[in-house]
């Protein structure tokens, strides 16, 4: 990947859109180091440090932004909500069917749609955060608290949660147009990064308050021996998941000779290629905002009491959906395979595939054009999405399981930020060399 950024970097058009895509990723990290008014930094982040769960999720996505309660505290959660609608509407309702599969002008007309829906969803995320914040953490300060002070600061921080959501989208965007790689996906990148100083920070408090310091007592030879472990458990886990992303299986095609003209085509053979991990970190992100609309629902009404029949039932689903309790992360399992398969059955279609096929003269060896052909992709979409799903799961429940045996927590969203950050890092890489290898730039080869 160095090898490919330095070679890349003699390249002056692609030096160019490294040097604008940097620029786009400070403006995003400056963004996210300012604060809305009306709200105490420091409550808000020891409070957020305390809850955990979904508020380390949302934490994570905005690089900290959230727990800093900054301008882009929402990051690119809307836009994801947002483009996760729009894709199940494409797919559910036939005007934007027909929009998806109208080109590039279709293309354009669902990305305004997309870009609309993200407003909208800033706004009501916006507002549903304002509540929560000012109802269960108590970080507004005094003047906002009452009287009509509490109106205008309301409008205040919605308005900035939602502006900041609009704003981050845009910049997407424009390293899109102008820069290099998917937008969203290196600001996702480069806020989970900037946490990383923190991150290191901790395991060293860890090893050297908890463990150098203790060793005379005997408490602190665990400390001393499990930080490095962690860190070996990071590099395995890294190698797992460039295994699983670069991994394919691969259905053998042949096609038949034919004569166009006087030509002759065909008569060669290829492949059809396979992810095991066709949708990406989609099914967790899904996962983790489904299993955690309990919490979410006890951030506005309070944690129960257990008094009562239907106290005893809220207090139940309270500390089952609670981050740490065993059953969350077998949900939050389960829920990561059903989602990988619903992902990947709306992306792929093994009857389109099949006739796309049987148009170009090919035919995979063994199996006849049509249904059986269709029937045997289906098959191996299944297995391989399987396999895949089972494979992110472990790697986004095993930080969970790990700091219940180890007692360290903060680690729970772990394995997400890992899948993120090497995923980007591969796919900004192949897009740099299949950059310069449409300019003839043979370096990366030597």
């Amino acid at each position: 990947m160095f090898q490919t950024l330095r070679n890349a970097w003699k390249i002056e058009d692609l030096r160019k859109k490294i040097l604008y895509t940097l620029f786009i990723v400070l403006i995003f990290r400056i963004g996210s180091a300012i604060s809305v008014p009306f709200v105490d930094v420091d409550v808000m982040a020891q409070a957020v440090k305390d809850s955990g769960g979904i508020m380390d999720y949302l934490t994570m996505l905005s690089g900290g932004g959230f727990s800093d309660a900054s301008i882009f505290a929402l990051s690119i959660t809307p836009y994801i909500n947002a483009s996760i609608v729009i894709q199940l509407l494409t797919v559910a309702l036939p005007p934007l069917e027909r929009l998806a599969k109208e080109g590039e002008a279709g293309r354009k007309k669902l990305a305004q749609i997309t870009r609309y829906m993200t407003v909208v969803l800033g706004l009501l995320l916006g507002t549903a955060y304002y509540f929560m914040i000012r109802n269960n953490y108590q970080v507004l300060v005094s003047e906002a608290r009452t009287g009509l002070g509490q109106w205008f600061a309301a409008f205040v921080i919605v308005l900035c949660f939602a502006a900041g959501s609009a704003i981050v989208m845009w910049l997407g965007e424009q390293i899109n147009e102008r820069g290099l790689g998917n937008g969203i996906s290196i600001l996702l990148f480069a806020g989970i990064i900037s946490r990383l100083p923190s991150a290191a920070r901790y395991l060293w408090a860890i090893f050297y308050e908890q463990g150098v310091k203790m060793l005379d007592s005997g408490t602190g030879l665990k400390y001393v021996l499990i930080v490095p472990f962690i860190v070996i458990l990071f590099l395995l886990i890294i190698m797992f998941i460039i295994l699983i992303t670069e991994g394919e299986r691969r259905i053998p095609v042949q096609y038949a000779k034919r004569v166009v003209g006087r030509k002759l085509y065909g008569g060669q053979n290829t492949y059809i290629p396979i992810k095991v991990n066709m949708s990406g970190v989609m099914p967790i992100i899904l996962a983790v905002s489904m299993v955690s609309v309990p919490s979410v629902i006890f951030r506005f009404t309070g944690a129960p009491e257990g008094k009562g029949f239907f106290g005893r039932i809220a207090l139940f689903i309270y500390t089952v959906f609670s981050p740490n309790h065993p059953v969350y992360a077998v949900l939050y399992f389960l829920l990561i395979i059903g989602f990988a398969f619903f992902y990947v059955t709306i992306q792929y279609n093994p009857i389109e595939i099949s006739n796309n096929l049987r148009k170009n003269s090919g035919a995979i060896p063994g199996y006849r054009p049509g249904k059986p052909t269709a029937d045997y992709i289906k098959r191996v979409l299944n297995k391989i999405t399987l396999v895949g799903a089972i494979c992110i799961g472990v790697i986004a429940i095993f930080p969970i399981i790990f700091s219940g045996v180890s007692g360290i927590s903060g680690l729970a969203l772990g394995g997400t930020s890992i899948m993120i950050v090497v995923g980007v890092a591969l796919e900004t890489t192949q897009q740099l060399e299949s950059q310069m290898m449409m300019r003839h730039y043979k370096g990366f080869l030597e």
